[in-house]
């Protein structure tokens, strides 16, 4: 199956209200040229994006990475491990968005559990503080563990190195840390590729993500900070 479709296209399924999970290590490995075709579309809004971190601060950048899709509203709510956004800060102070804080590894396999299909899963990571808060507590063996739940997304944007017609793909440096648990969470996976290849020309061995979790491939020959 020939999976590939020019961007305005792929961004088509994006729709108000999404939960949008987002590749990558700050900017480095994530699908930017995807997020900066989402941006945009300021009618594509009420989104909450889950991302490892929310990368550079509007005032140095405004024009990368999540900043187009925040200032114009497009944002209610943020999700992710890492957080010193300036302005995204200023407006969680205002209540105009709202932020939630998942510890790295928790984060990894909330959307490990989406994607496997489990119904969640008990760390001892979070015990006695804020993120312990509203969710059950259990002792195992002695030892106290928070029950964390699955963290599935409506469309993940997905970054890769090479890919086939079919959608299977190989990363590249950062682009491997959080890339491939995005799409197995996803329900609709955009991959973005800088190079596109025939199916055949990449050796199973090499595949990291099978092009089954691929419902659209972007080749977009030129990465954009």
């Amino acid at each position: 199956m020939n999976k590939v479709v020019d961007i305005k296209t792929a961004i088509d399924a994006v729709k108000p209200g999404d939960t949008v999970l987002v590749g990558g290590f700050t900017n480095i490995g994530a699908p930017m040229n995807l997020m900066y075709e989402l941006g945009k579309r300021p009618e594509i809004n009420h989104l909450t994006t889950v991302s490892e971190d929310f990368h550079y601060n509007a005032e140095d950048k405004p024009w990368q990475g999540f900043n187009p899709m925040l200032l114009q509203g497009q944002i209610d709510h943020i999700i992710v491990s890492f957080f010193g956004h300036k302005t995204a800060q200023k407006m969680m102070d205002e209540g105009k968005v709202k932020l939630t804080l998942v510890p790295q590894g928790t984060l990894a396999e909330r959307l490990r559990a989406a994607g496997a299909g489990l119904g969640g899963f008990y760390t001892p990571t979070g015990v006695g503080t804020v993120a312990e808060e509203g969710k059950e507590v259990r002792e195992i063996n002695g030892r106290k563990y928070v029950l964390e739940m699955p963290l599935p997304g409506d469309v993940a944007l997905v970054k890769c190195w090479k890919a086939d017609r079919m959608g299977n793909a190989i990363f590249n440096y950062t682009a491997q840390n959080f890339n491939f648990a995005m799409a197995t969470a996803g329900k609709t996976v955009i991959l973005e590729c800088e190079e596109l290849v025939e199916p055949g020309e990449i050796r199973p061995d090499e595949v990291q993500l099978p092009g089954v979790f691929v419902d659209y491939v972007v080749h977009c020959k030129e990465a954009k900070f």
